[in-house]
């Protein structure tokens, strides 16, 4: 017990020498040993007693550069196949937060992350999470995909993309002194060097949610362009066996879907649908993954999102697994690669891995011809991306994406770079042109971006440009907005407080945003919309964050956003249409107030008000009151019932007499058991209401208006509407490693005249599905 203790005070690593690299940089040369130990939780095999000990962790967040207040100590050691992590995590000031979790939802439970940089390049890592009774929580963290500084307390990193599953064996127990997990990584699930010998990059992070903090075995800082960068190294690992890595995972699927019919219900039934997933490790650092007939029936549906600005589309994340693995790889900047533009892929094929310093991503596929234009030819994607590694942390990388749909296409070449310099600095740049056949004509349009960066402790900045040309087009991207032009300069300053004091730091954020119409810009015209954003943000101890805010705007008329709008026009008895001519410019005043809690051992929560004083109506572009509310919370409890709930309010008044004029709102509420460690029970129930006035010109003539039906050209009033849709989606998930799976599910779209009644429910849509997956590992 003394060594340990000894250890612990004095930090750094025991058993075999640590010694400085390069920089400070903390390296380990791990012990190896034959044989296997069985992977219970509790380090008390004799390799264990061998093995290298990492300690002297010290705090990064929310201030970095102080010891940590609770003692971690980290065991590692390999044999030929895996290499294995023991941790005893000491807790003596508060309880330790454990649950009994489905994998990725460790976020509310304390927990260790190792992150696992095997080509020890500082640009990417495998992270492999576990919470103290050894659920799993993994994903790749990819830097250089960050550019701008948070208001949230201090400067920030890239984060852990929990996409990605890997196999990997964790087990962890509770223990008086806090908790011990025991971890196996085989190299099976791993990438990495083709070399006899080699270092890989390691750092450890504890999160102690009862103080909020989070812990690094090395001592890194926030005031850096990368966090990889201060990573340690494990040194010397040699003989490393993969053997062969081919995983062949066969699916079998059975769906029933419900419709109204004329004799009441009618349910068509398919399947069994076979399909499936092959990966083959070519080599140790590149590996090719096939599908055919993929089912997604389990994908959890996406969740409601208000839409602040009808011209911007809405994005929602990449769920399906096939897509998920090694989607780090297709980073772009403005997103030009976005896997959910295959709507349901018949067969597709990918590449990923990185060669000789580049990054290697492509993907071909072949989609469902419901995604054709003409709904009849097959969509043909193919996509490839790389990116070569530079001095220090700097890149260059270029794109290629096609998109053949009959005789038609939709090709992008794109090249992009990251150059880092000073620790604290980041210049990126970027250029794209598409080129676009359709309807028997062809367009080529720009894209371009530029932004410069600093990360610094106290003070950060971000400052960015970039312009979309209106005939610019991804089609196997997402931008939100083409014919565009944005620029950003932001400010931050950050003040750090005392150790132990109630305010841990306090940050200051001054934001300018302008945006042109694309020709505006050209033309040397002044900017369309203006911002001038003020926040405040304190962080607290134990884990409180609030953040109040004022923001200032301006903006401008769009006159293609009301292009079929028009005004019903009465004079003397006589009726006509008259165009709709817009108020050159509305001016905004908005309030914003954000709350978010510590994640207490049973609760987490968050609020966001942002009350307007006056914000744009663009229903019927005229000043209004307007109220948005985003709420969530989750409770857990017990160890295995979680409890998520969710509400989004927005709230439209017109200025004139205070009527609404539109309003939206979307409570959600998902639970979910554990049964076991491998089998939970979900119920996730949405509410959509959405309600609409009828229109008018209410800040000017107060008049009707009309909207031109596109089809036939003519105009008529624009009436009051509601919708209210609920979802109701069960499913049932025995789901012991990646790949192995069973699921059963029910899902279930409703209706009914009156917002949130719960009365007269219709129902519109429903369906069964069961699908049954297994994983063979050669």
């Amino acid at each position: 017990m003394l060594v340990p203790l000894l250890a612990l005070l004095q930090g750094g690593v025991t058993g075999p020498p640590r010694y400085s690299g390069r920089d400070g940089e903390l390296r380990v040369a791990v012990p190896r040993f034959d044989g296997a130990v069985a992977v219970d939780g509790a380090l008390d095999e004799p390799q264990w007693a061998d093995a290298a000990r990492l300690t002297g962790f010290s705090q990064y967040a929310p201030v970095d550069g102080r010891p940590a207040e609770d003692s971690t100590e980290v065991l590692v050691w390999y044999s030929n196949t895996a290499v294995y992590f023991g941790v005893r995590a000491f807790e003596s000031h508060g309880a330790v937060h454990a649950t009994l979790a489905d994998r990725d939802k460790i976020s509310a439970d304390d927990y260790v992350e190792i992150l696992l940089d095997t080509f020890n390049d500082h640009r990417q890592a495998i992270a492999f999470g576990v919470n103290p009774l050894g659920i799993q929580s993994d994903g790749v963290l990819n830097e250089g995909t960050r550019s701008g500084v948070s208001g949230y307390g201090g400067a920030t990193r890239d984060t852990v993309d929990l996409s990605a599953d890997f196999v990997y064996q964790s087990k962890g127990r509770v223990t008086a002194a806090g908790y011990e997990v025991e971890i196996r990584i085989p190299f099976k699930s791993l990438r990495y060097q083709p070399r006899a010998s080699q270092d890989w990059g390691l750092n450890v992070i504890r999160q102690v949610q009862h103080s909020g903090y989070q812990d690094t075995w090395t001592p890194a800082r926030r005031a850096a362009t990368s966090f990889l960068r201060q990573s340690g190294t494990l040194a010397g690992l040699s003989e490393l066996r993969r053997g062969l890595v081919l995983d062949v995972n066969p699916e079998a699927t059975g769906k029933a879907d419900g419709a109204p019919a004329a004799a009441g219900w009618r349910y068509s039934a398919t399947g069994p649908e076979l399909g499936g997933n092959v990966r083959w490790g070519i080599t140790n650092n590149l590996t090719l993954t096939g599908t055919a007939n993929p089912d997604f029936s389990q994908v959890e549906a996406d969740a409601g999102q208000l839409q602040f600005d009808p011209r911007q589309a809405l994005f929602f994340p990449e769920k399906r697994p096939f897509f998920l693995e090694g989607l780090e790889q297709f980073d772009t900047p403005n997103t030009l690669i976005y896997t959910r533009r295959l709507v349901q892929p018949v067969a597709a094929l990918k590449l990923t891995g990185k060669v000789s310093g580049t990054n290697v991503g492509a993907l071909f596929a072949l989609d469902d011809h419901a995604a054709s234009a003409s709904g009849s030819d097959h969509p043909r994607y193919g996509i490839v991306r790389l990116r070569r590694d530079l001095l220090g942390q700097s890149t260059a990388g270029l794109v290629y994406t096609d998109r053949i749909d009959g005789a038609g296409y939709n090709r992008v070449a794109e090249v992009d770079t990251r150059l880092v310099f000073g620790t604290i600095y980041a210049l990126a740049l970027q250029g794209a042109e598409s080129f676009t056949r359709a309807g028997g004509s062809t367009t080529q349009a720009p894209l371009w971006q530029a932004t410069f960066d600093r990360n610094g402790r106290s003070l950060a900045f971000h400052y960015g440009i970039s312009g979309i040309h209106p005939d610019f087009v991804a089609a196997s991207g997402f931008i939100a907005r083409p014919g565009i032009v944005t620029s950003t300069i932001d400010h931050r300053v950050t003040l750090y407080g005392r150790p132990g004091a109630g305010l841990e730091s306090w940050t200051g954020d001054v934001f300018l945003f302008g945006r042109w119409k694309y020709d505006t810009f050209t033309e040397g015209r002044t900017a369309d919309d203006r911002e001038l954003h003020l926040n405040l943000t304190g962080v607290l101890r134990g884990g409180w964050t609030v953040t109040s805010g004022v923001f200032f705007e301006s903006f401008g008329y769009d006159p293609e956003l009301y292009k079929d709008y028009a005004l019903e026009h009465t004079v003397g008895g006589v009726t006509d249409t008259v165009p709709f001519v817009g108020t050159p410019h509305i001016a905004n005043l908005d309030l914003l107030l954000n709350l978010a809690t510590p994640q207490f051992k049973r609760f987490s929560g968050t609020l966001l008000l942002l009350p307007a004083i006056q914000d744009e109506n663009f229903f019927e572009w005229a000043p209004a009151r307007i109220l948005i509310v985003q709420a969530t919370g989750d409770w857990r409890p017990t160890d295995q019932l979680r409890i998520s709930a969710s509400y989004d309010h927005q709230q439209y008044w017109r200025k004139t007499d205070g009527s609404t004029v539109g309003l939206r709102r979307i409570p959600r509420l998902k639970l979910e058991y554990q049964l076991s460690r491998p089998v939970f029970v979900r119920l996730v129930g949405q509410y959509d209401s959405q309600r609409q006035d009828s229109l008018r010109d209410d800040s000017r003539s107060n008049g009707p208006i009309l909207i031109r039906d596109p089809a036939t050209g003519a105009y008529t009033r624009a009436a009051a509407r509601s919708d209210n849709a609920l979802r109701l989606d069960w499913l049932v998930s025995y789901h012991p490693t990646p790949g192995t799976v069973i699921y059963a599910g029910y899902g279930n779209s409703l209706t009914e005249p009156d917002a949130l009644a719960f009365r007269d429910l219709r129902r519109t849509s429903d369906g069964f599905f069961v699908k049954l997956s297994y994983l063979f590992r050669m």
